[in-house]
């Protein structure tokens, strides 16, 4: 436990930092097929539960937006000694990650996002108000369920069919409440930083998927044509949670992207 958050730190003391921080679901359980990768290249993974969800479940403030995320990230560096690390984070995770580098320079070697956006979108607008649909007329058991078709390819999802379920199962038994959930949507509903993109100066990789239904790819297509000397990278299959249906992939670029700031 860091900064009153869940947090597990993976790695030899003293090796580069890589900070992950999660989507929506905010769970530090989310990057399975890249903790092991990253440490096999030598790297100190720091992955933790967002503040709301999973093991740390403390009440939000008032107006949660995603620069009260962003702090609660400091205050892991903080307590962990980390002055300075890379940061990967996945949709919301990545809004975290580009207001930390807006905001903290100083503490950000690189930023690698995935899936992420710098302003609203009205196809993701309309598929978050869909889900809200879900969560106050039927529950949160058909807000989990419908959970994979944001996520995952169709033909990933049915090949594997038990996995899925089973995450399912379990983002419903941990399921952190209505009005936590909702708040954490409006904070990522109102991220709107596309004027300053041009403020960056760190090093940023950014992967998308064609084929994600929730985000467009053309939201990364932008961030890497307002961030100067960023890194693109774009798969054709592997939907909004690619990292995890298509992670060797992913994990190749992401890594060859990390070797070269050392």
């Amino acid at each position: 436990m860091t900064a009153g958050l869940y947090t597990e730190v993976h790695g030899e003391p003293g090796a580069e930092t890589v900070l992950l921080s999660s989507g929506l679901g905010g769970s530090a359980g989310y990057w399975g097929p890249q903790v092991p990768a990253l440490l096999e290249a030598g790297y100190r993974v720091i992955t933790y539960d967002q503040r709301g969800t999973g093991r740390s479940r403390q009440a939000l403030p008032a107006d949660y937006r995603i620069e009260h995320m962003a702090d609660d990230v400091i205050g892991i560096l903080d307590s962990e000694g980390v002055s300075r690390c890379h940061v990967v984070g996945h949709a919301l995770g990545g809004l975290v990650g580009l207001q930390l580098a807006l905001d903290q320079p100083a503490r950000i070697s690189s930023l690698a996002l995935i899936n992420a956006w710098a302003a609203p979108n009205p196809h993701s607008a309309r598929c978050f108000e869909a889900r809200l649909a879900l969560l106050d007329h039927v529950g949160p058991r058909a807000y989990v369920e419908a959970q994979p078709i944001f996520l995952y390819p169709a033909s990933w999802a049915a090949a594997h069919a038990e996995r899925v379920q089973a995450e399912v199962d379990h983002a419903f038994e941990h399921f952190p409440g209505a009005d936590t959930m909702k708040a954490r949507i409006g904070a990522l509903r109102r991220f709107e930083v596309s004027q300053r993109l041009a403020e960056l100066s760190l090093p940023v990789f950014v992967s998308s998927a064609l084929d994600d239904v929730l985000v467009p790819a053309t939201c990364s297509g932008r961030l890497s044509q307002a961030i100067a000397g960023s890194t693109a990278h774009v798969l054709p299959h592997g939907g909004h949670a690619h990292n995890i249906t298509a992670p060797d992939a992913f994990n190749e670029s992401m890594l060859a992207f990390l070797r070269n700031q050392r």
